[in-house]
């Protein structure tokens, strides 16, 4: 185990910033490139092949293509990021959440390269992103904890065992990794090895590690959590508390600051143990402090993300603080300033995904064709997209974020009602009917005060799932077609190119043949990703076909097999999220077309299953 021990060094004077790389993509980038403005800052973006006319690349001062399409090949690249950066003349990197945001070596290596890494020192990330090193700190400086594994578990057997000693159910967890993604919860003995195999791969995809580890599980937990922010002097300070209770595959889709309905007693736990924690480990910048809070009370550390979290604007709304402007003060050397936050008020966020909640969330590429954010007082929206563009599936499904504030929670609850109600995305399936729906359901409202707020983190999944059913399906019943082009009114024309893999607008004469199929505002895009409306799949007859885009991790059958209703056929992958295919009837798996590693379109025919005469029907 790693020493844990960390005394604060002398404060270095604060250093100057004037250009910052944004290693990410999507609304968090945009979000950063904003605040660097407002700070007086320079920003560059950098663009997988499918971003080259993302929003982040447009608003940023300069950007730069990373010449690829997957995240292994763009925004995981350690040597091409930092490429960008010694060209492009930046001082510092901000990694966003995601990605290379809770990566050690990428800071360590940012910092070897002379730039201002916009985050944790490497060691606080060593320190607290492993998740099994954070549950010992945590020990540590008197934390509440359930039982978990010392150490990353080494297979199935462990997990078997520590489930004999301590129960079920146990959660298998990512310890290099965060967003609920490489977390599966087992239930059953039988579902362990299938579900730690799950949880290493979708680890591996979204983290670059497998490592698991095993705790026991809290059975309807909340989950609440603290923002806080840490200078090099050794402040630290808890911005507000939030929960985060409202989630599908472990995942957040609703946030709200202040965690409500909390004891005085609860939150001094979660305060204190929360400064402590980030004061043994060091840490500097902003981070998050988890916790889960069991239906009788009992407060379990989770983990620290140390990194900014989605759910940041929540925090900003009720305390008046630019978390990320925060950031570029502390990575610049700067001190806080202050020991104490007063939260004022109450704010939600609801998370804008592309997923069908009607089919379980299913994931759901495909182009925006047409987008109306709501606006009014209280109501703010961080977006990272705009009509036209194609949601891919090699990304995460987050296209934007609602952020709604009011007095009280029911004056947020009731503001936000009105906001969706304005609110539209067509196009691609997305989670606005549940949060419309959520905002009416009793449980949620909890217009009786504490013993009527119900929802827990597998409420969705359990309470509320015969309900997901009935809701209204924004998936449209065709692909539609791209807006039509307006032709433009000047004599010149913007067309985007790449030079040495900067991306520049030239303004070239018009009627030279370059502008045909111009769009909005004179520009023309190299290349855009191609996409389409994805239709629900299907299981007709004998043949089971894809219900979603994605590609192939897993196939769990053999040509010829014979299967029950119900057993896994394969997984598929698509935004960061694995999706089980099941039989959709008994028989023998016939003219099986899936290979690990395919990519497969919505509707694609994975196998057949025949009827056979030993009892499969």
């Amino acid at each position: 185990m790693r020493s844990t021990a960390s005394h604060p060094a002398p404060t270095p004077a604060p250093r100057r910033l004037s250009t910052v790389l944004i290693a990410n993509r999507g609304e968090i980038a945009v979000r950063v490139a904003r605040a660097c403005a407002d700070a007086g800052l320079r920003s560059v973006a950098v663009y997988a092949d499918p971003d080259r006319d993302a929003l982040h690349v447009k608003l940023c001062d300069e950007a730069y293509a990373l010449h690829g399409v997957r995240a292994a090949e763009t925004y995981l690249d350690v040597g091409k990021i930092l490429d960008v950066a010694r060209r492009s003349g930046a001082d510092a990197v901000h990694p966003g959440y995601g990605f290379l945001s809770e990566d050690a070596g990428f800071a360590r290596a940012v910092i070897e390269a002379g730039l201002v890494w916009v985050g944790p020192p490497p060691s606080a990330i060593e320190a607290l992103g492993d998740k099994v090193t954070a549950r010992h700190i945590a020990q540590q400086v008197g934390a509440p904890l359930v039982p978990g594994t010392a150490e990353p578990v080494t297979g199935v057997a462990e997990i078997l065992d520590f489930a004999d000693t301590y129960g079920l159910p146990v959660a298998i967890k990512a310890a290099y990794g965060g967003g609920g993604r490489g977390l599966k919860v087992a239930r059953s003995r039988a579902e362990i090895p299938d579900l730690f195999d799950s949880a290493v791969r979708e680890a591996t995809a979204a983290f670059g590690r497998g490592e698991c580890f095993v705790e026991r599980f809290l059975d309807h937990p909340r989950h609440v959590e603290t923002q806080c922010l840490a200078d090099a002097a050794g402040t630290v300070v808890v911005v507000s508390t939030r929960d985060c209770s409202l989630q599908r595959r472990h995942q957040k889709l609703v946030e709200e600051a202040p965690a409500p309905f909390l004891t005085a007693d609860q939150e001094e736990q979660l305060v204190t143990a929360s400064k402590a924690i980030l004061a043994a480990a060091g840490y500097v910048g902003a981070g998050t402090c988890e916790f889960l809070i069991g239906a009788d009370g009992t407060i379990s550390f989770l983990e620290v993300n140390t990194r900014l979290q989605v759910e940041h604007p929540v925090s900003e709304e009720v305390s008046g603080i630019d978390l990320v402007r925060e950031q570029l003060r502390l990575a610049a050397g700067e001190e806080l300033g202050y020991d104490t936050v007063t939260p004022r008020g109450h704010s939600l966020e609801l998370r804008i995904n592309g997923e069908d909640p009607a089919a379980g969330f299913l994931p759901a590429p495909g182009t925006i064709t047409a987008l109306t954010w709501p606006s009014g007082p209280g109501v703010r929206v961080d977006s990272g997209v705009v009509a036209g563009d194609t949601v891919s599936g090699a990304f995460d499904s987050l296209l934007a974020k609602l952020v709604v504030t009011g007095a009280t929670r029911a004056e947020a609850i009731q503001r936000a009602r009105r906001a969706l109600r304005e609110t539209q995305v067509a196009g691609l399936p997305t989670v606005l009917p549940f949060h419309a729906a959520v905002l009416e359901e009793p449980d949620f409202v909890a217009a009786d005060g504490a013993g009527s707020f119900r929802v827990h983190t597998t409420w969705i999944e359990t309470d509320y799932a015969e309900r997901l059913r009935t809701l209204p399906s924004t998936r449209p019943a065709t692909p539609a077609p791209a807006p039509a082009a307006p032709k433009p009114a000047e004599a010149t024309e913007r067309v985007v190119v790449e030079v040495g893999g900067k991306r520049l607008e030239v303004v070239l004469p018009a009627g030279l043949g370059i502008g045909a199929g111009l769009r909005g505002g004179g520009r023309r895009p190299l290349r855009r990703a191609g996409g389409r409306a994805v239709a629900a799949g299907s299981a007709n007859g004998k043949a089971l076909t894809s219900p979603m885009q994605g590609t192939i991790v897993k196939v769990a059958v053999d040509d010829g097999a014979v299967v029950a209703a119900g057993d896994l056929v394969v997984v598929l992958e698509a935004m960061k999220m694995e999706q089980p295919l099941l039989a959709h009837r008994a028989g023998r798996v016939t003219a099986i077309r899936a290979a690990v590693g395919q990519n497969v379109a919505t509707g694609a025919v994975i196998c057949e299953i025949e009827p056979v005469d030993d009892g499969a029907r």
